[in-house]
């Protein structure tokens, strides 16, 4: 134990703790910030919080809102220092830190409003020197602060603090690095919109806090929490000046945690318990890390890259290698649905019934057709009785100009009939169309016009279901409640959002269920969209076909899943392939460049192409047949 200890010290130099869920994590780092706050209390003293804003920390915000609610929590003694702010930027903007920050916390505690302290975006700029000196010397007449909550950039930015902020660097008018600003789309209408400067305190400013939490949550993150963990120091990655200091503490869940040295290749740390999984992924590794096939791998190959022990224990690398070759061979399947009347013994899924009842979910209108849309495909062709449930609207995704040509189409249809017997649809379009032309930068659509706009949603969407083959009777859409605020700030999953789902599988009582476990998505719609089907099966597991129900999860336009973790892999012909794209070319809106494309320039049917192909290749290189492209699944395993 104590050599394990000493060789993750000498690979992480920030300690670690990883948590199954970012909701634990959360409570955890809220439930310590209320317990210091209390204890600050009992001795009549003040407590200072260094603040981020971002999806990060929104739960532990939600976390501390319910401890004042339901346990009494004051913030009386609380003082507070956000990191940072857009500049220029108004404090009612809907992007604005000072907005999100009232939102998610202040209006719901009695903090005092003297003791806030957030960067003041509206500042003159010959202003903000005099300013940022003074926001310093407000913090260090206070002690410093206690304990700062840090989020990480891509760009492994702490703060506004971008790649080549100096190690002394204190609060300051920064430029913003592109990637930030690419990052940022997802809260502004137009790039041209993000703001190039904020105001952010500096390395030297939080490196003086007493405590810090550096928190990161998702598969997006963990590759900049690998550099700023293990990686060098280096002003090229600013949050690896954390590994200077005494007393930091990165909470992760699972996903940022996958490229670490300790889960990505936990024979290198120290000792493994050797289980089946952990040799898939040992043999995968070492073949992808020598560049050759499975099969072709030596015993020597094994002892020279830190796994000799598993040799030792089990068998020769001859057995070892059939052994997870087979594997992988057997999750390779052309029937996701099953084959009929075949031994399904080694086959990823069931043979019986031969013909399933399917519900494919989709958090937006087109994840069906860019995730799985080859699988969508054979499962309707197969045979099987497939249903599609798009689970939210999507339509803060819809570009304005889309809308209006579609209120314009409407307005013209009313007009060219009998237009004198229209007057009041006449004025409800003019109202649309003036309400957008009116609209400020940023600035959320009426209900009308995002109706408008998911119903242009719909339309793509069911033209796109149609084209797999499904007949309307089958395409459903559910408009999960917490999605429709009319903004990208969503609200948390709801009884309701859990009743809706659960009324679904309940009425068609699926054998399969096919899910987005892309818990990368920027937006957050995956997670909160994949949670409430895992409540709907929790209130629903007592019913009969519940046993019978598998729940395939499917990952999206931002990642796919380790060839170790796969355990379905439909592969597509260069036709299938083709006639997935143009299934995807179906969400028009969504075309060229929608209004959230996240960091990717590319468009969506190009990602979804490349991470198939990719699929394909790595089953090659890894000795397997040859593919065109290929669309992976992993299982959702039920403790009941």
């Amino acid at each position: 134990m104590e050599r394990l200890k000493y060789q993750l010290k000498s690979l992480e130099k920030i300690p670690v703790k990883t948590w199954s869920s970012s909701a634990e994590g959360s409570r955890h780092v809220a439930q310590s910030i209320a317990l210091a706050i209390r204890q600050r209390q009992q001795e009549g003293e003040q407590i200072v919080l260094g603040l981020a804003t971002g999806s990060t920390p929104i739960q532990i915000y939600n976390e501390l809102v319910r401890l004042h609610r339901e346990e009494g929590l004051s913030f009386h003694n609380v003082v507070t220092f956000n990191l940072d702010e857009y500049y220029p930027m108004q404090p009612d903007a809907p992007q604005s830190y000072v907005r999100f920050m009232y939102d998610y916390l202040f209006d719901h505690v009695n903090i005092k409003k003297e003791n806030i302290h957030i960067p003041d975006g509206t500042l003159p700029i010959d202003q903000i020197e005099t300013y940022c000196a003074n926001y310093e010397k407000k913090i260090d007449a206070l002690g410093g602060i206690d304990i700062q909550l840090l989020g990480i950039g891509r760009t492994g930015h702490i703060g506004f603090n971008e790649p080549g902020s100096w190690e002394s660097s204190e609060t300051r008018l920064v430029r913003l690095d592109a990637l930030t600003r690419k990052d940022a789309l997802k809260d502004f209408p137009h790039e041209d919109d993000v703001p190039y400067r904020a105001i952010t305190m500096g390395i030297k400013s939080i490196m003086k806090a007493h405590m810090i939490y550096l928190l990161a949550w998702g598969d997006h993150k963990a590759t900049v929490i690998k550099k700023a963990v293990e990686g060098p120091i280096a002003a090229t990655v600013p949050s690896t000046f954390l590994q200077k200091h005494p007393n930091v503490k990165a909470h992760i869940d699972l996903g940022a945690a996958t490229e670490l040295t300790r889960y990505q290749a936990p024979w290198l740390v120290g000792m493994c318990n050797w289980d089946e999984d952990l040799i898939c992924q040992a043999v995968v590794w070492l073949s992808q890390k020598l560049d050759k096939p499975i099969l072709k791998l030596t015993d020597e190959d094994y002892a020279e890259n830190s796994l000799s022990d598993l040799i030792i224990e089990h068998a020769s690398a001859y057995d070892i290698n059939i052994r997870i070759f087979n594997r992988l061979q057997h999750t390779i399947t052309g029937w996701p649905g099953g084959k009929p009347n075949a031994d399904d013994s080694t086959r990823p899924e069931r043979a019986k019934p031969a013909k399933k009842r399917v519900i494919l979910f989709s958090p937006h209108p087109d994840d069906d057709v860019i995730s799985m849309g080859g699988t969508f495909l054979r499962l309707v062709d197969q045979g099987h009785d497939v249903h599609v449930a798009y689970q939210t609207s999507g339509n803060i995704a819809v570009h304005d100009h889309d809308a209006r040509r579609f209120i314009e189409f409407m307005q013209e249809y009313v007009d060219s009939g009998q237009p004198e017997a229209n007057p009041k649809a006449k004025a409800h379009y003019q109202a649309m169309l003036k309400s957008m032309e009116s609209k400020g930068p940023g600035e959320g659509d009426t209900a009308e016009v995002l109706g408008v706009k998911g119903l242009v949603r719909r339309g793509e969407a069911r033209a796109a279901a149609r084209f797999c083959g499904l007949a309307d009777s089958h395409i459903h859409f559910m408009d999960l409640p917490f999605y429709e605020t009319g903004s990208t700030r969503k609200n948390p999953l709801g009884e309701g959002d859990i009743r809706i789902t659960a009324e679904l599988l309940e009425k068609i009582k699926p054998h399969q269920v096919y899910a987005a476990g892309d818990l990368a998505d920027p937006h957050g719609t995956h997670r909160v969209c994949l949670d409430a089907i895992l409540g709907a099966f929790e209130l629903l597991k007592g019913q009969p076909w519940v046993k019978d129900c598998w729940l395939w999860m499917y990952r999206g336009a931002w990642h796919e899943w380790p060839v170790h973790e796969i355990e379905m892999t439909v592969p597509l012909s260069p036709a299938e392939l083709r006639k997935k794209r143009l299934a995807i070319f179906m969400h028009q809106s969504q075309k060229d460049r929608p209004p959230f494309p996240g960091s990717d320039e590319r468009e969506f049917w190009q990602r979804a192409e490349d991470r198939n192909k990719a699929t394909a290749t790595a089953y090659r290189s890894l000795g397997l047949a040859e593919y065109e492209a290929m669309e992976a699944f992993r299982r959702w395993k039920f403790d009941w």
